[in-house]
């Protein structure tokens, strides 16, 4: 969760005069003129504008660093010249990877003058990913030639070792620029490539690498090459893991089903080459009703699908369709099932490797190649067909879950249009406990949703009416987890939420309908409002995700502790926090009252403690990686005991405040 987090960008605009070299300006009063032009030269341009490259400067820009070096180790596996990778977190969180590729190459680049190393680490789209057919790399992530000169510019120092050739050249840098020659430092019998670096200061808003962060990116990395072993090292807590999965994407989608239980045992793999991509698809039905499709193209993941992802879809859909009809398991009255139905419940990981990928944007995550969704819906047809045919009992699972997600997909559209707001001309439908605010700009405006009647006067009582709406919520609401979308329609607080909002959920789901672009959970600082605000999540999560990729979903945070001491007041809202105020003011005399519900404040405290814009703490909601989100919430919130006991005892020993 990440508050107040900016994305860095730039625009520019460059008009050519040609054929006239007297050119004669009009003073028209302003001072904008050629010298306001400012030229950037080498990597200065990365470090101005950081977040152009990596995102952002904040922990995922910071992260992302690792990621680049360690795609480039991945690419020389692509190319079959690397088998380990290693990546070590020292104890001053910098950072060192090694592979056992070519090594980058040494030698004299005859257009610069300067060895190649070098020229890779300083110069932007600098690489061996450009020469199509003569490139060093056939397949590739990286295509745009400055991941490494990218880290090194950002970097507040970085030693580059390479062990090519029989002997290792080293060089080191700082800011991005050399500060040693590359010298030959020893013999070695092995290749390679060792680069270490320190992110800097200057740059990025905070340092610390986070192990699991890393580790899930690994992990998903050796999922997507099966042949690399990946060893984390972090050098702070002596941890260490090895990440080596020889059944690739099989075992992906058996790691993402772990806590579910599948109506197949083994999951169903696909793989071909064709016009030289190859093509894997691993798919496996579990008994819950979300969609878990994972889709990557050259190891990046494609987070908006793609023409793979379209091939993938199509395919499936008609095949199941067709496989239905054959064996009469649809009557000739039916309705084919829609692509919906049939992916109800379904796990799959499709990943291509293409020699000229051809992506959406430089953040990479739609794939645009026309002719990858022939070669995909091709493979994908083929294989099914061949699996359906041979298991006609678990064909038969798929169909029937299909057919009962179509029936229940049709009591839902009935219940949906419940929670539609009527027009104008047909009078308001929004709920009657929604305390709704004056003003009607939805990007001014917000929503707390609070838990329980008592908080929620409270709120409706402290708020600012003109931009603060207020949703009391009674009870929990119903798991969507463990339940299809009829049922949840079914509960009266979803439809209130929903109804209030204004954007519908799942397919009819609207944006540009929201009523409020922020909205904020309010709940007790104890177990059932951890538990409210845990199932509210879920719901926004799995029905109207777009609310959190769009950061429109909020935590709201109470203080924990009213401190009071003579006639001074203060609101902390940690222990620590307490610990440090009880310092300051002295422990003598000292009335502290610890606050388990919001009921306990008064309007007044509400508003200054939790609610007034300009003093009030909350946390943004984000979906940093929807993988480790989904997995979480199937964890917590999904059918299986097990994993969630596992996870308890994981963690137990890091809970606080902890009510019994």
């Amino acid at each position: 969760m990440v508050y107040n987090n900016k994305v860095e960008g730039i625009f520019w605009e460059e008009k050519a005069l040609q054929g006239n070299n007297n050119i004669e300006v009009q003073n028209t009063g302003d001072n904008y003129n050629a010298g306001q032009i400012e030229v950037l030269e080498g990597l200065e341009a990365v470090r101005k504008r950081p977040g152009m490259y990596i995102g952002s400067t904040s922990s995922r820009g910071l992260h992302h660093l690792v990621y680049e070096i360690v795609d480039n180790s991945i690419d020389e596996a692509l190319a079959g010249f690397c088998d380990q990778i290693d990546v070590m977190i020292h104890a001053d969180n910098s950072i060192t990877v090694v592979d056992n590729g070519r090594g980058i190459p040494v030698d004299i680049h005859p257009k610069t003058g300067k060895p190649a190393v070098e020229v890779a680490l300083t110069v932007l789209h600098a690489g061996g990913k450009f020469g199509g057919s003569e490139s060093a790399y056939k397949v590739s992530g990286g295509l745009h030639g400055v991941g490494l000169s990218v880290v090194n510019a950002l970097s507040k120092w970085l030693i580059v070792e390479v062990s090519k050739g029989g002997h290792v050249f080293h060089q080191e840098y700082a800011q991005g620029k050399p500060t040693t020659l590359l010298v030959n430092i020893g013999e070695t019998e092995n290749t390679g490539t060792k680069i270490t670096f320190i992110p800097d200061l200057e740059i990025f808003e905070e340092t610390v690498y986070d192990f699991n962060i890393l580790a899930h990116r690994l992990r998903e990395l050796s999922f997507l090459n099966k042949s690399v072993t990946i060893n984390l090292t972090d050098e702070r807590t002596n941890v260490k893991e090895t990440f080596l999965h020889t059944g690739g994407i099989q075992d992906f989608v058996s790691y993402l089903n772990k806590s579910k239980d599948c109506l197949h045992p083994v999951p169903i793999f696909i793989e071909t080459t064709k016009d030289n991509v190859q093509v894997e698809v691993c798919i496996q039905y579990n008994d819950s009703y979300a969609e878990n499709l994972f889709s990557y193209a050259n190891n990046i993941n494609t987070q908006e699908g793609g023409t793979h992802e379209a091939g993938f879809k199509s395919a499936l859909t008609r095949v199941i369709n067709d496989y239905a009809r054959k064996a009469n398991l649809l009557k000739a009255a039916d309705s084919n099932l829609s692509g919906d139905d049939i992916r109800e419940g379904l796990t799959a990981v499709i990943s291509v490797k293409v020699p000229d990928p051809q992506f959406e944007g430089q953040t990479k995550t739609k794939l645009g190649n026309s002719e990858i969704r022939g070669i995909v819906d091709s493979a994908t047809g083929e294989g099914l067909n061949i699996f359906l045919e041979e298991n006609p009992s678990i064909a038969r699972k798929f169909i029937d879950k299909s057919v009962q997600a179509a029936r229940a997909r049709d009591a839902a559209r009935k219940a949906r249009e419940l929670t539609r707001r009527k027009s104008a001309l047909e009078g308001t439908s929004l709920p009657g406990k929604l305390a709704d605010c004056s003003w009607k700009e939805p990007d001014l405006c917000e929503m707390y949703l609070v838990e329980g009647d008592s908080a929620g006067g409270s709120a409706k009582q402290g708020r600012d009416r003109r931009f603060q709406a207020i949703l009391p919520l009674r009870g929990k609401i119903i798991n969507v987890e463990k339940a299809r979308l009829d049922k949840i329609l079914g509960n009266a607080e979803i439809r209130a939420m929903i109804t209030a909002m204004g954007t519908g959920i799942s397919e009819d789901f609207d944006i540009s309908k929201a009523r409020y672009h922020k909205l904020i959970i309010m709940t007790d600082a104890d177990v059932d409002g951890a538990h409210i605000r845990t199932l509210l999540l879920t719901f926004f999560y799995r029905y109207m995700r777009p609310l959190i990729e769009n950061n429109f979903v909020y935590i709201a945070q109470p203080p924990l502790f009213k401190v009071k001491k003579g006639r001074d007041i203060q609101y902390v809202y940690s222990e620590i926090e307490l610990n440090n105020t009880l310092e300051k003011i002295g422990r003598e005399k000292v009335e502290i009252q610890r606050y388990k519900g919001l009921g306990e404040m008064n309007p007044d405290q509400l508003w200054e403690t939790t609610m007034d814009p300009a003093k009030r703490t909350i946390l943004r909601v984000t979906m940093e990686d929807a993988m480790r989100t989904e997995e979480m919430f199937t964890v917590l919130m999904g059918d299986k005991v097990e994993p969630r006991r596992d996870f308890i005892n994981k963690h137990a020993k890091d809970v606080r405040n902890l009510d019994a």
